[in-house]
C-alpha cells in the first residue's frame, strides 16, 4: 500500500515505523529536516521536506497514485486543508486526519465529501481518555482493551504471589472458575513472550492477556492476584485536554482533584466541571500536596505534556502515600524505564493512537488493531465474510485453520454472544474474530486469512 504521512512527530513517527516494517511504499512529509533526516536513517522510507497542505509537496510525496493520506501534523486546520487539497486535486481514496480542536468535532456535518473530505477523524485525546478510563474501571489492570463494543475485554494483569492460579497450569482455570468462560491468550515472562498451552505454569511476575466477556473481567483478574479496591478519590495533574475530559467523563462517580498551573486554564475548569475541585499550583510542590491530603488518594495522574514534570510529580505522589500512580510518557523510550516501580503504569499516548490509525491502513475487513506491550505485539479484531468456499477460515474448526506462528485466537462475538475460542469452536459468517499475535511479522499472514476469494462475487 502507497501510503504518505504527513507529520514526523510522535504519532508520525511511530506509524511509519509500524509500517515500514510490514511491506508498505511509505512516504513522510515535514518541515523539520532534523526530523525528517533521523527517521529517513532509521527506516527504509522516502521523505520529502514541506509544509504538507501545499499541492506541490503533496504531488512530490507521490500524491497521484497514493492509497492514503495520514494527516497528523500538530496543526488541525494544516490536516484538514491536506485531505481536502488530496481529495480534489489527487482523488486519494482515502484521508485520514487527526483533529485536537473540540470545536471542529462536534460538528460531524464539517467532515463529508461535500464539506471537508475526511474519512477518519482521529482525536488523540479522546482516544488516550477512553483508555484511561477503561483502566480506572479495573484497578489492578495494566492495560484494558475493548472489542465489539465493549462486549469483550482483553485485560493484561501482573500475576502476583499467592495468587490462586499462580504456580498452577492453566488448564486448572477452568476447575477455578466452571462457570467462566475465559482464554488466556499470551505470557510475556521476563519480556519474553509465551504461547499458552495448557501445561503452561504461571509464574508470580508474569504479565498474562486473558480475554473474557466484560462481566467476567474482576473474577478472572482474581485468579492472578489480590483484586485491588474500587478506586475513590482520584488526583489529575495538568488541566489540559485528557486532564479536562478524563475530570468530566469520571467525576460523576468519584471524588475528584485537578492541580493546573495556569490561572486562566483554572478558570475554564471551575466553569465547565460540576464537581471536580480545581486547584491553582504546581503538582510537584510538596507542601500543596500535603495540604489536599495525597496519602488518602487511592490513584494519582499525571497527564502534562511535559516528560520529566509528570515523573517528578509522580515519583512525589507516591513518596507522600498516592496509592496508585499513572503517568502519561511521549517519550517511548522512557516506558520501560519508569512502569512497574514507583510509577505503576506508564501511559505512551502515541500507542494508543497508533491503534486506530492501524486499524484503517490494515488489508481485510480489520476492525481495531491494539498495541500491546508498548508495541511488542497486537490483538486484532477481524471479521469472517464469505462463505466455505470463498473463505480460508468460515466452516472451520480453530485447529484446522492454518494460524501463522505465534498467533491464538482468543475469542469470537457472534451476534450478542461471547465465544471464548477451543480447537473445535467453528467460526461462521459475520463472526468477529479475536486474534493475538506475538509476532508483528505475521501481519500480513492474518490479513490474507480474513481476504475473501473471488469465487464470492
Amino acid at each position: 500500500m502507497k501510503i504518505i504521512i504527513l507529520g514526523a512527530g510522535q504519532v508520525g513517527g511511530s506509524l511509519a515505523e509500524h509500517l515500514a516494517s510490514e511491506a508498505n511504499d511509505i512516504t513522510v512529509v515535514d518541515t523539520d529536516s532534523e526530523r525528517l533526516r533521523d527517521l529517513g536513517d532509521r527506516l527504509d522510507i522516502r521523505t520529502v521536506q514541506g509544509r504538507g497542505s501545499l499541492p506541490t509537496v503533496l504531488r512530490q510525496a507521490g500524491a497521484d497514485d497514493a492509497d492514503m493520506l495520514v494527516a497528523v501534523t500538530n496543526s488541525d486546520e494544516t490536516n484538514m486543508v491536506a485531505c481536502q487539497v488530496a481529495h480534489t486535486l489527487f482523488h486519494t481514496p482515502t484521508k485520514i486526519a487527526r483533529v485536537r480542536e473540540a470545536a471542529y468535532l462536534t460538528r460531524s456535518e464539517l467532515f463529508d465529501n461535500e464539506a471537508i473530505p475526511v474519512d477518519v477523524l482521529i482525536s488523540p485525546e479522546q482516544v488516550v481518555t477512553n483508555y484511561i478510563k477503561r483502566l480506572i474501571q479495573h484497578p489492578g489492570a495494566l492495560q484494558v482493551i475493548d472489542f465489539a463494543e465493549g462486549k469483550a475485554q482483553l485485560v493484561a494483569v501482573k500475576a502476583y504471589y499467592g495468587g490462586p492460579l499462580v504456580g498452577q497450569q492453566l488448564r486448572q482455570l477452568r476447575e477455578h472458575m466452571p462457570n467462566v468462560e475465559t482464554r488466556v491468550a499470551a505470557i510475556f515472562r521476563r519480556d519474553r513472550p509465551i504461547l499458552p498451552q495448557g501445561d503452561t505454569v504461571i509464574e508470580a511476575d508474569d504479565e498474562v492477556f486473558f480475554i473474557a466477556a466484560k462481566a467476567n473481567i474482576r473474577a478472572v483478574m482474581s485468579e492472578m492476584r489480590r483484586l485491588d479496591e474500587t478506586y475513590k478519590r482520584i488526583v489529575i495533574a495538568g488541566g489540559g485536554q485528557i486532564g479536562e475530559r478524563l475530570a468530566e467523563a469520571i467525576e460523576s462517580r468519584y471524588q475528584v482533584k485537578i492541580i493546573e498551573m495556569n490561572p486562566i486554564r483554572c478558570r475554564h475548569l471551575s466553569d465547565t466541571l460540576d464537581s471536580t475541585v480545581v486547584l491553582q499550583g504546581s503538582a510537584s510542590d510538596r507542601d500543596l500536596l500535603l495540604e489536599e491530603n495525597i496519602a488518602d488518594a487511592d490513584l494519582f495522574l499525571a497527564l502534562t505534556n511535559d516528560d520529566e514534570a509528570n515523573i517528578m510529580s509522580s515519583l512525589l505522589a507516591k513518596r507522600l502515600g498516592a496509592k496508585k500512580v499513572m503517568t502519561i510518557i511521549n517519550n517511548p523510550a522512557y516506558v520501560d524505564l519508569i512502569q512497574g516501580g514507583d510509577i505503576d503504569i506508564a501511559i505512551s499516548p502515541q500507542l494508543a493512537t497508533i491503534g486506530t490509525l492501524l486499524a484503517h491502513v490494515r488489508r481485510g475487513d480489520i476492525v481495531s488493531v491494539h498495541s500491546l506491550r508498548r508495541g511488542a505485539a497486537e490483538a486484532i479484531e477481524a471479521i469472517a465474510h464469505g462463505d466455505e468456499k470463498s473463505s480460508k477460515v468460515i466452516g472451520k474448526a480453530i485447529e484446522n485453520i492454518g494460524l501463522p506462528p505465534g498467533t491464538t485466537i482468543g475469542a469470537i462475538i457472534r451476534d450478542e454472544e461471547v465465544i471464548i475460542a477451543h480447537d473445535d469452536t467453528v467460526i461462521e459468517a459475520g463472526d468477529h474474530v479475536i486474534l493475538f499475535l506475538v509476532d508483528k511479522k505475521h501481519i500480513r499472514d492474518v490479513e490474507k486469512l480474513f481476504h475473501v476469494g473471488l469465487s464470492f462475487f
